[in-house]
């Protein structure tokens, strides 16, 4: 437990930041206000007791939340010029790399808990499969993760909150509509450029069958994105 104190430490201390700001409040009231309008238009509409819907908004929703939620994690700090404090402390990189990945993840789960008033009451009207829920949920939390890292690497490139933000929303946007223009590309490009897409992973998850390619996806982009952050740190520790 000892070796994972300082990435814990970090992660507290990020989360006690993002909610001492009225920025999270901010950021959550409006997520869920434009989640739960386009759920309930839609379900009063269908009349489907189900959250497909929602699922299928998420990866669009998390490209420009996420990025928002990550861009000042590193990027504040070299602003202020804390950066160089911070990287002299007795932690290593990787703790502060995961401290923060792990802070952006939370803060991503504490966004979405209370969108499981979506799933209780589609089960007041109707027989709501609980197998695509809980895959929902789970490829949600691990779509979180995979953004947040990439949020954490554009964050780490410049002391420019705004420039981090666009680099991590143009990032997770490639990643979450590159699917959407299979049908421009030859035949023999079609699976890899489809494997390359979020949603198309994500969307897997969500329809209730956990697939470990699917969860190895999310695993490497976390696994890229850190390894790509932690070379920018020792550059400039």
């Amino acid at each position: 437990m000892e070796r994972y104190k300082g990435a814990l430490t970090i992660t507290a201390k990020e989360l006690r930041t993002y909610f001492s700001t009225p920025i999270a409040y901010i950021v959550i009231t409006v997520f869920l206000a434009i989640t739960g309008w386009l759920f309930f238009s839609t379900f009063f509409l269908y009349g489907q007791a189900e959250m497909r819907g929602f699922f299928e908004l998420l990866p669009l929703a998390f490209s420009f939340v996420v990025p928002a939620v990550t861009m000042r994690l590193f990027s504040e700090e070299k602003n202020t010029g804390s950066f160089e404090i911070m990287m002299t402390l007795p932690v290593s990189t990787v703790e502060v790399l995961s401290g923060k990945i792990l802070a952006g993840t939370l803060f991503t789960v504490i966004m979405i808990l209370p969108t499981i008033v979506y799933a209780i009451s589609i089960g007041f009207v109707g027989d709501i499969d609980p197998g695509p829920v809980v895959g929902g949920y789970f490829g949600a939390i691990l779509l979180g993760a995979a953004f947040s890292a990439i949020g954490v690497f554009s964050s780490s490139l410049t002391k420019n909150q705004i420039v981090a933000f666009i680099i991590g929303f143009a990032i997770c946007l490639l990643l979450t509509l590159i699917g959407k223009f299979l049908f421009f590309l030859p035949a023999g490009m079609v699976n890899v450029i489809e494997y390359i897409g979020a949603e198309y992973h994500f969307m897997n998850i969500a329809r209730g069958v956990i697939d470990l390619q699917d969860i190895v996806y999310f695993l490497s982009v976390m696994a890229v994105a850190g390894i790509a952050t932690h070379y920018v740190l020792e550059e400039r520790r």
